[in-house]
């Protein structure tokens, strides 16, 4: 998932500095017609597939991954929705812990080889709460990852399958996702933290 940056007092907002565009509108399409054609690969066409973008910028990613693999197949590839804000391991412990219905995701995933698709990998405790929530939805034949972006420290043994660009990062830089379905625009941008 994209980082945010807490906001939640005004005077301590952090300042960050623009260092560089990583990829273009174009760059990001054609990144994901390279995915789609490896998911196709790798899985032997599309039967039994089904894409599963992590809330937020997943979902659009799975969406249009989803329509590349059936022109590329001439068939229908099931995408779904994963809201994982129940299953964070950063939020509080107190208290019960909230259900997702069942029928959240938008299709069955049991017996299903699912790809699980976010927009940046990062320490994989975003995974691993989607992992959670996908398993209380059904028990699927297999699960991969795709990240549009790995930028490594991993705190988790969490690895993607089908990575679109691996950048290298400081814990201080953070990679920003935009994309045209939630933020009007089309790019990756590397920003960082200033004191």
């Amino acid at each position: 998932m994209s980082e945010t940056i807490d906001n939640t007092k005004p005077d301590s907002k952090p300042k960050i500095r623009e260092k560089g565009r990583l990829m273009s509108a174009s760059e990001i399409e054609r990144t994901l017609v390279r995915l789609a054609h490896e998911i196709v690969e790798k899985h032997d066409g599309c039967d039994n597939l089904g894409l599963v973008g992590i809330k937020r910028r997943g979902v659009p990613l799975a969406q249009r991954l989803g329509s590349l693999i059936s022109k590329i197949e001439k068939c229908p590839v099931d995408t779904g929705i994963l809201d994982i804000s129940f299953y964070r391991d950063d939020l509080s412990t107190d208290g019960a812990r909230p259900k997702v219905a069942p029928g959240d995701i938008g299709f069955d995933v049991t017996g299903r080889d699912i790809v699980l698709v976010d927009d940046v990998l990062y320490t994989g405790r975003t995974i691993r709460a989607a992992l959670d929530a996908l398993f209380d939805h059904g028990r699927p034949r297999s699960v991969q990852l795709l990240a549009l972006i790995d930028r490594g420290h991993r705190e988790l043994p969490i690895q993607a399958t089908f990575v679109g660009r691996t950048i290298p990062t400081s814990k201080r830089e953070i990679i920003e996702v935009k994309l045209k379905e939630i933020d009007e625009q089309e790019q990756v941008l590397l920003v960082e933290l200033v004191d």
